[in-house]
């Protein structure tokens, strides 16, 4: 494993992350793996689609 470089988005290096922190990440989620699951969003419930009102010509 070999450490990790975070750059921001102008390309500035923010901070590296050590292999030996990494190793102990690692050695945590092993051990607890439900703190990183990423819980999944609800979906927004869908509004009603209102009915299109007919466009053909009444017969007189």
């Amino acid at each position: 494993m070999h450490e990790v470089r975070v750059y921001d988005s102008a390309g500035a290096l923010k901070k590296i992350i050590s292999e030996k922190t990494l190793k102990a990440r690692a050695d945590r989620q092993i051990l607890f793996p439900g703190g990183y699951a990423k819980g999944r969003r609800k979906a927004k419930p869908q509004l009603p689609i209102p009915a299109k009102k007919s466009t053909q010509a009444k017969s007189a």
